[in-house]
C-alpha cells in the first residue's frame, strides 16, 4: 500500500465532507447536539473501524469529536485512510 501524493491527497480531500490535512493526517472535528451524540458516533465508527481493522485516532471534547486517519505502519495517508474518511462521513451524516 503506497502513501498518497499531496496532490493525490488534495483531490481526495475535494470529495470529502469537512475533511482537511493537518499534521500529517486526515482530520475532521464534528460538533454534536450532546454529549452522548457523539459517544454513540464514536461507537458506531469504532463497530465500523473494528471491522474493517482499520481505527482512527479519536479525541472527545465534550460535544466535540475529531477522527484523524493515517496509516501509521506506512508512514503517511493512504488509500485506506480516504475510503475511512467516506466511511466515517456515511455513519455519521
Amino acid at each position: 500500500m503506497a502513501v498518497l501524493s499531496d496532490d493525490e491527497v488534495d483531490a481526495a480531500l475535494s470529495g470529502l465532507n469537512g475533511w482537511k490535512r493537518a499534521d500529517g493526517a486526515l482530520r475532521r472535528s464534528i460538533d454534536f447536539p450532546e454529549f452522548l451524540a457523539g459517544i454513540d458516533a464514536v461507537r458506531r465508527v469504532a463497530e465500523h473501524a473494528e471491522r474493517e481493522d482499520h481505527h482512527p485516532d479519536i479525541d472527545i471534547r465534550w460535544r466535540t469529536v475529531t477522527f484523524a486517519l493515517v496509516t501509521h505502519s506506512e508512514g503517511g495517508i493512504t488509500d485506506r485512510d480516504v475510503a475511512m474518511a467516506r466511511d466515517i462521513d456515511r455513519i455519521v451524516g
